[in-house]
């Protein structure tokens, strides 16, 4: 009995702390200027991408469905492109798009980059070698041309454009999760862990991976804005999926139908400002994160 009470009193306690930093976090974060207004964004385009379709089904996106290169009127907020589809619409599916491949495609570059960074940085010797040189070898890569060449051999449908941009774009993290493991490794309780026969396994997973975690999930914000630019940019080339509705694609779609030429302005300004603006709420989150969570940055 005394066993159980003391058993729920040491989770008690931990709850308690863990509170404790949790409300230390959101008073410095919210405390954040830059912070606080990058994450009402980020609301405020979640809000978009999933309340918006319900109110703008894609029959508002059908060719057709307005004049053509119409500019914006009470009907048309952002006007029509060039087969009369409502840009208003396609703004609002956009933003769906562009969270999902961006949240999807940082899971996968977080998570090979913590890995990779883990592994090298703990186990080290032939271990941090290899895994090192080979993250040189993709570093030195040129990102965009790479991500092109592999959206075009396997397909240019959603799903692969995930893909390879989560595969394209773990690099960064291992640099910086090796980084902390190194110096982690190094402590005294790491070594008594090592003294009662912990395995390595157990130690990453139980010592080391709690302590990187918040340089990892500050990263991870900052993928995710990578990622959404990566897929506007395959969108705009002509490498996104033509059956999904993309800021990129509104953009590629303005600029082969010589929308700037003719003035056409609401073709391409919406989206542009759109992923800006999204890009930007993403950055804003991320940095304010790591100078919360960086003691080198605290403070500043």
């Amino acid at each position: 009995m005394e066993n159980s009470n003391h058993k729920k009193q040491i989770k008690k306690d931990k709850f308690e702390v863990r509170l404790r930093n949790f409300k230390r976090f959101t008073k410095a974060f919210f405390g954040n200027r830059i912070g606080t207004i990058g994450f009402l964004m980020v609301i405020l385009f979640f809000v978009i991408a999933f309340v918006g379709p319900k109110v703008y089904p894609y029959s508002t996106i059908d060719v057709g469905k307005g004049p053509m290169m119409a500019p914006p009127s009470s009907e048309f907020i952002f006007g029509t492109d060039h087969l009369g589809r409502d840009l208003f619409g396609a703004i609002i599916h956009g933003t769906k798009t562009s969270l999902i491949v961006g949240f999807s495609a940082a899971f996968i570059s977080i998570s090979i980059g913590t890995i990779i960074g883990l592994v090298a940085g703990f186990i080290g010797g032939r271990f941090d070698s290899i895994l090192m040189r080979f993250t040189d070898g993709m570093m030195v890569l040129p990102k965009l041309p790479l991500i092109m060449v592999l959206s075009a051999l396997l397909g240019t449908n959603i799903r692969n454009i995930i893909l390879v941009i989560g595969f394209t774009g773990w690099t960064g993290t291992a640099r910086l999760v090796r980084s902390q493991a190194l110096s982690i490794r190094e402590r005294p309780y790491i070594e008594r862990a090592k003294s009662i026969g912990a395995g390595n396994f157990y130690i990453m997973y139980k010592h080391i991976l709690p302590n990187v975690f918040p340089v990892i999930f500050a990263n991870t914000i900052l993928a995710t804005a990578s990622a959404i630019l990566a897929e506007a940019s395959l969108s705009f080339l002509g490498l996104g999926d033509p059956l999904s509705v993309s800021w990129g694609q509104v953009l590629n779609g303005a600029f082969v139908n010589g929308a700037v030429s003719i003035g056409a302005w609401w073709y391409f300004v919406p989206a542009g400002v759109a992923i800006i603006l999204l890009v930007l709420s993403f950055t804003f989150v991320g940095y304010s994160f790591d100078e919360i969570l960086n003691p080198k940055l605290r403070g500043r």
